[in-house]
């Protein structure tokens, strides 16, 4: 394939990706900001008033970050896995297997959907976050390079699920009993400062905690972890993920029978 050739076929799986979930927006990006809502409400109004400011911060400042990257996670994951195994279900894959698309266009035109759809609704998050929160960014260009990075990882990881996963309730199986457990012990809703040093220690092998912790020094200006160690460790994953994503796409695990 010529290079045109190579971004037409790039940009076709990529804009069939986006219509995908914006056809069905009250679906796919209102419920997530109707939950930050009820979250900025119970815990930042009713439960965080009750609450003393953590690292200098009001509680509800500083659980902005984590509230909008749990967000921007669930859905980059959820849109990959979904679209990926409704694909393999409906032998739709095929025709994307036997054309000359190369097989990391095919992962980064999935990826790029999911990415689209994380970063439409933590910006629809982040809206009504500014409704419960004064936003004063402290680095623009570390939230947004955390914020994509992020997507990217979870979109890949939800390629992942899709490839292993058999039926459809395999493709809840990660989200449920994985993801989100990380997701809410990665420090979004309280600092690890507070825990005893045996829980501290543990919860630095939770990577979410590195993407929570950065993107909040990127919103507010305050970290649980060292910058720099928490972005190699983001960039690391990613790395991995990708490169795991491609091995199994090339071999046809779960797609070539």
């Amino acid at each position: 394939m010529s290079w045109f050739e190579k971004y037409n076929a790039l940009k076709t799986i990529i804009i069939k990706e986006y219509l995908r979930f914006i056809r069905i927006w009250i679906q796919t990006v209102l419920p997530p900001a109707i939950t930050t809502a009820l979250y900025f409400i119970i815990f930042g109004k009713l439960i965080g008033s009750q609450i003393g400011d953590i690292n200098g911060y009001k509680y509800m400042d500083y659980i902005v970050p984590g509230l909008i990257l749990m967000a921007v996670i669930t859905n980059s994951y959820g849109n990959v896995v979904s679209s990926f195994y409704s694909a393999k279900f409906q032998k739709s894959i095929e025709e994307l297997l036997v054309s000359p698309t190369p097989n990391y266009l095919i992962l980064i035109g999935y990826i790029s959907g999911g990415v689209a759809r994380g970063i439409i609704v933590g910006i629809v998050v982040t809206l009504v976050a500014m409704y419960f929160s004064d936003i004063q960014v402290h680095s623009y260009t570390l939230s947004l390079f955390v914020f994509i990075l992020t997507a990217t990882l979870f979109s890949i990881a939800g390629f992942i699920n899709a490839i292993y996963a058999n039926s459809f309730d395999d493709i809840s199986i990660i989200p449920t009993f994985v993801l989100t457990p990380l997701t809410y012990l990665g420090g979004i809703f309280y600092s690890i400062e507070m825990l005893p040093d045996f829980w501290q220690t543990l919860s630095l092998a939770n990577p979410i905690l590195y993407m929570i912790s950065s993107f909040r020094y990127g919103m507010i200006g305050t970290s649980d972890t060292d910058i720099t160690t928490a972005i190699m460790i983001i960039i690391g994953f990613t790395l991995v993920l990708f490169t795991f994503a491609m091995h199994l796409l090339n071999k046809g695990t779960g797609i070539r029978q």
